[in-house]
């Protein structure tokens, strides 16, 4: 065998092995996706309830002086980034910086959530106040934690506001980076008729209870979104791998095959050649 068929023989063995990762990897993010994406749509069918109720209450009261409502002025913001652990995921990744980088000032506090994300921004020059990493897929009482955390320094007056870098998911290859404001809430305009409500116990301790259920399911709505959205990201990618892999194989084999072909070419002119002689 010939030198070069030998590198094109050795390379095709390099390929056929990193296509057994890739679609490894492809089988065990598909198999997340789908537990993912299970998880999220039976929380979104709360999260739309409990979001339809404050949006319902709100519209029934005209001025309130509720922290959670109050305009200020936002000169202290804070902002919770979601991000991956891991990557292999595509632009999942790159999309949340650039949105970063175009929407969030360099004053505000950041809080993060992932590797990925701790680790670009380590040498950036932003005010990150806390990391969090290798999070479970279903982390509910760490969100939980930090809402309640960031809910204190909000009415303590340490924030002035709070929003919140997520991946929406559109559907298993469409993710859109956005950054949403959380706090203080603002309330939608009704058009048309408004019930008359009387609120028991009163409007601002319904409020007090109800604003924050509806910050704490609203952030951890949204990092289900995003690990959905991650997932999808990861198993789009790890099959556009394979089928390059595929492609690049089937390539190297044509040239594995044509170099065969003359090197068995040439074997038979020289033995024609010799016996004319």
């Amino acid at each position: 065998m010939s030198g070069s068929q030998l590198a094109i023989k050795n390379r095709i063995r390099s390929i056929e092995s990193t296509m057994k990762i890739t679609k490894a990897m492809q089988l065990v993010a598909a198999s997340k996706y789908q537990r993912q994406k299970e998880r999220m749509s039976k929380n979104k069918e709360y999260a739309i309830e409990l979001k339809e109720l404050l949006d319902s209450i709100l519209a029934n009261i005209d001025n309130s002086d509720h922290p959670y409502l109050k305009k200020r002025e936002d000169d202290h913001p804070c902002t919770i980034i979601y991000t991956s652990d891991m990557g292999l995921c595509g632009s999942f990744n790159a999309n949340i910086f650039k949105l970063i980088e175009n929407e969030c000032s360099h004053d505000e506090d950041m809080i993060m959530l992932g590797t990925r994300g701790a680790g670009w921004i380590k040498n950036k020059d932003y005010h990150v106040i806390q990391t969090l990493i290798q999070l479970e897929d279903d982390c509910y009482s760490d969100i939980v934690s930090l809402a309640e955390q960031l809910l204190e320094k909000y009415l303590n007056g340490e924030i002035t506001s709070i929003h919140v870098i997520y991946t929406e998911f559109k559907n298993p290859i469409t993710f859109i980076p956005h950054k949403i404001k959380i706090l203080p809430i603002e309330k939608k305009k009704k058009d048309g008729y408004k019930a008359e409500t009387i609120f028991e116990p009163s409007e601002e301790e319904i409020l007090e209870r109800l604003i924050p259920m509806a910050v704490k399911s609203i952030l951890y709505s949204y990092y289900l979104e995003t690990k959905t959205s991650e997932q999808a990201s990861r198993r789009t990618s790890m099959e556009n791998a394979s089928d390059n892999a595929q492609e690049l194989k089937d390539t190297l084999t044509l040239q594995y095959n044509q170099a065969r072909q003359a090197a068995i070419t040439q074997e038979i002119t020289e033995i024609v050649a010799g016996s004319a002689t």
